[in-house]
């Protein structure tokens, strides 16, 4: 009996996992349509990136990329 109450709470935490998997996923989707809407939003969620890493204090590096280098893929996936 003990077993299969353990195999009933795996289960159980595996069902509430995937639920939040899939709540994650749905809002990652609204997200990139925000995004693809607003193409400035990216360098802004980029920027607020930066300002979190920064603030932890950690050594972290960042290679700083102008956003401006993804716009002729943007271009190109738009047209394509």
């Amino acid at each position: 009996m003990a077993k299969q109450a353990e195999a009933e709470r795996e289960r159980r935490a595996k069902v509430i996992n995937a639920e939040g998997e899939f709540q994650v996923a749905t809002k990652l989707a609204e997200a990139a349509g925000k995004i693809q809407d607003f193409p400035y939003a990216l360098q802004l969620r980029y920027l607020q990136t930066l300002r979190e890493v920064t603030a932890e204090g950690n050594s972290t590096t960042l290679f700083p990329i102008p956003i401006d280098l993804f716009e002729p893929f943007l271009k190109k996936n738009k047209s394509g």
